[in-house]
């Protein structure tokens, strides 16, 4: 094996540059405000996302209404964003001191920490478009499929694959020597041709064949559901299901935006002249950026979701007063056994006049029929 080295400009797909961080020596005019700017905005994007996905784990593990197959995939993908965001801070650090300062063992946990979040983001996006593919295309067939449960082993599976496939960031990834005389963390090839099958590597798997895969359950679940047209029993379905669909294709469309512009930038800085090393911090932010985007989408396109963040934040006046769970207590049996006069007033006023009244009296209390829990 000959001697290792490493390669020029090429990036590592979660924005740790192969070779020196930067190459600092050639825009030093410029050190001064990225400086300042870059760990700003990696704090900002760090805080976003960290607070963002938190709640959207808290949400899903706190309500029984949430657990839902479907959830239990974004539920991974926000524990994955959540992972990926804990890695920035080491990264605005190495980017304000220009070099890396915690070592080689950071470095290596680090890298394989954050590369293991970013394959695992776009897996789950890839499970979601196909859990909304049989979701909608077979929706009884797939029923004893979409189980939180069949969801939970999925998810493991995610997590296995994602860490065979970052296995050459796990063997390589280490501290080298910057050309300032400091330390960056990157990788240790042991031929510079491995630098550029990496990348390639990288971008067909973390990115190109998850997208394609997902653009293909898209069209197949659009010419299906224009096969079916109004048939009977399938326009509520189409009405339940639309919110869902649209919900995760717009997570995957910020996706493609936000991780798009960094795999460009890491596929020229291989096969031709690297970019200016400040539009290259600022892509590698925007694909961090879209781990705090997600839970942001998630509060504008489902109820269920911004209501429960309602909750969470204590607005629970915000929607004309009620709050996320509607309860209504005609519907609800009663644990004790109502008195005589009760059963009585019972009898002779059905269940109808009690379902068409605006209020009831609930163990002796005047109060709301649709009332916050």
């Amino acid at each position: 094996m000959s001697e290792p080295n490493w390669t020029e400009g090429a990036l590592f797909p979660t924005g740790e540059p192969l070779n020196s961080t930067l190459d600092y020596e050639d825009f030093e005019a410029e050190r001064s405000p990225s400086t300042i700017l870059i760990p700003s905005i990696y704090a900002l994007v760090c805080c976003v996302g960290l607070t963002g996905n938190a709640m959207v784990i808290y949400v899903i593990l706190k309500y029984a209404k949430m657990k839902t197959a479907t959830n239990i995939y974004i539920l991974n993908l926000a524990i994955a964003d959540e992972l990926f965001m804990l890695s920035v801070p080491f990264l605005a650090t190495s980017a304000a001191l220009r070099h890396w300062p915690f070592g080689s063992l950071m470095c290596r946990l680090v890298l394989s920490v954050d590369g293991i979040n970013m394959f695992t983001s776009i897996f789950c996006l890839t499970v979601l478009s196909v859990d909304r593919y049989v979701a909608v295309v077979h929706p009884i067939k797939s029923a004893r499929y979409r189980r939180p449960s069949v969801a939970k082993i999925i998810n493991a599976c995610v997590w296995g694959l994602s860490l065979v496939v970052i296995l050459p960031i796990i063997v390589f990834a280490d501290t080298v020597p910057s050309r300032d005389g400091g330390v960056d963390c990157n990788f240790l090839w042991p031929e510079s041709s491995w630098s550029e099958a990496f990348v390639v590597y990288t971008f067909l798997l973390g990115f190109l064949l998850p997208v394609v895969a997902i653009c293909l359950c898209y069209c197949l679940i659009v010419v299906r559901l224009r096969a079916v047209g109004l048939k009977a029993g399938w326009l509520q379905r189409r009405r339940s299901e639309k919110k869902i669909t649209r919900m995760v294709l717009l997570v995957v469309a910020v996706f493609v935006v936000c991780w798009m512009p960094f795999y460009i930038v890491q596929l020229v800085s291989v096969f031709r002249r690297p970019p200016d090393p400040m539009v290259t911090q600022l892509f590698v932010i925007l694909s961090y950026a879209n781990s705090g985007a997600n839970p942001i989408l998630y509060g504008f396109v489902s109820d269920n979701f911004r209501r429960s963040f309602q909750r969470i934040v204590c607005f629970r006046w915000l929607e004309s007063g009620v709050d996320v769970e509607q309860v209504d207590y005609c519907a609800m049996p009663l644990k004790r056994r109502a008195p005589p006069l009760a059963d009585d007033h019972a009898r002779r006023f059905p269940l109808k006049e009690c379902l068409a009244s605006d209020t009831v009296y609930r163990n002796g209390t005047y109060t709301s029929r649709i009332t916050a829990l």
